[in-house]
């Protein structure tokens, strides 16, 4: 659940959001579209700096999300806001895949991680 106290930073040019800024004491800590810490506290522009370095382009990568069975899936990204997190199993670029959509919560939980496998396998990781 977003925190009424977590200050909304937008990118100037478009306005799209990077994250937020949570106050920490004297300092703000970095949090990205996930809710992750991407600083430890840090001064007011150093967390902005650091949030337009890290932009959204890494949404896009594999990701890969531990299922409750204690298996492994696949998956990419597909929506995120303040309210919940949705990936899917990897359709490999493929329309006529089946994929799996898993609703998380926000902030996004340790069971979502980059994806540690082999990018060139269609394997499934475990």
């Amino acid at each position: 659940m977003l925190s009424e106290e977590w200050i909304e930073h937008v990118r100037p040019g478009d306005r799209e959001r990077l994250g937020w800024i949570r106050p920490d004491g004297d300092a703000f800590v970095a949090l990205d579209v996930l809710g992750r810490e991407v600083t430890g506290p840090v001064e007011w522009l150093e967390a902005e700096e650091a949030l337009e370095e890290r932009g959204l382009h890494w949404l896009a990568d594999l990701w890969q999300l531990d299922l409750p069975d204690g298996t492994r899936a696949r998956v990419r990204i597909v929506e995120v806001t303040p309210d919940r997190v949705v990936v899917q199993t990897d359709d490999f670029g493929s329309v006529d895949v089946e994929v799996t959509r898993h609703v998380l919560a926000f902030p996004a939980p340790d069971t979502l991680r980059p994806f540690e496998g082999d990018r060139s396998t269609i394997d499934v990781i475990g």
